[in-house]
């Protein structure tokens, strides 16, 4: 076993980092807001742009034991070979399913697959464990609904930033109802695992606005539906994790793979060079061939399943 970031980046990606410094140093990086008042001016200014795309979204709001959560469906022109669970990111307090309707059209042409997107509640008006209680209820929905409303039973996760903790903690709470089996795999990127900050990886963003809008009632940050790097992690489906050198992130990506591959699961770390946080949505390179990385893995996943 080879040991150390050189082994876990492809040599392939270096021809792409000079653009993502460049690109980088221009876009001044990823900042959130830093309180309320910044809050509500960044979600004032999401929701203008996202009124003004055009989308073939579906909306629909799913029920499962009185528990009821918007969803938006995104189809491809096939027959569907597989179902996408996509959960946004934003920091659980920012975002909107709608805002990644393009990507995922794209994603749904690229593999036929159908992709799904939950609009779960948001912090700080509904803290935790309002947001994984809405993935939850739209991943239940998916493995009891997805055979005859889109004629496959072949379900994935792909989380974003935040949306890779909420899949991650869906995964467990799927586990412990006994019901994770039928999910082929999850791809995700850049979440942030630890929210108590008590990790060396979680002290570095234990200020962030954002923890105390989502986790700050909670009793105990460490609780594994808040933090899943203390959660019992055996027994989830296969896993690609996907971050950048210069994400803050990092280190809490690579000691969350680590403990997926200490409790015997299949884990995919891939590491891009110079890339920060959010790289994946940039126009670079080094963010296209994330992006393809994440389609074939994707696509790999779904084609060995049955169903």
């Amino acid at each position: 076993m080879r040991v150390g970031l050189n082994a876990l980046i492809d040599p392939g990606l270096d021809a792409h980092v000079e653009e993502c410094r460049r690109e980088k140093a221009t876009s001044g990086g990823v900042r959130g807001p830093s309180g309320p008042e910044e809050l509500q001016a960044f979600r004032a200014k999401q929701a203008a742009a996202a009124a003004c795309s055009e989308t073939s979204a579906v909306e629909q709001t799913v029920d499962v034991a009185g528990r009821r959560v918007p969803v938006r469906i995104l189809t491809p022109d096939t027959t569907p070979r597989g179902v996408l669970l996509d959960i946004h990111g934003g920091g659980f307090y920012l975002g909107s399913a709608a805002q990644a309707d393009a990507r995922n059209q794209q994603l749904a042409d690229a593999l036929g697959i159908v992709v799904v997107s939950v609009d779960y509640r948001l912090a700080p008006e509904h803290p935790w464990p309002a947001a994984p209680d809405d993935c939850e209820t739209a991943a239940l929905w998916l493995l009891d609904q997805a055979e005859s409303r889109f004629g496959t039973s072949r379900l994935a996760l792909v989380g974003f930033s935040a949306g890779a903790t909420l899949a991650m903690t869906t995964l467990l709470r799927l586990r412990d109802r006994g019901l994770v089996d039928p999910v082929v795999g999850a791809a995700l990127q850049f979440g942030t695992y630890d929210l108590s900050g008590l990790t060396p990886a979680g002290r570095l963003i234990a200020d962030e606005y954002f923890i105390e809008a989502y986790a700050g009632r909670a009793p105990d940050r460490t609780a594994s539906d808040i933090s899943p790097i203390y959660g019992d992690l055996r027994g989830l489906p296969p896993v690609l994790m996907v971050v950048g050198t210069a994400d803050i992130l990092l280190e809490d990506n690579l000691a969350m793979a680590g403990r997926i591959a200490a409790a015997g699961g299949d884990v995919d770390l891939r590491i891009y060079p110079e890339a920060p946080h959010g790289f994946t949505t940039r126009p670079t390179g080094m963010a296209s061939a994330a992006r393809h990385d994440i389609r074939r893995w994707l696509a790999g996943r779904i084609a060995a399943a049955p169903g």
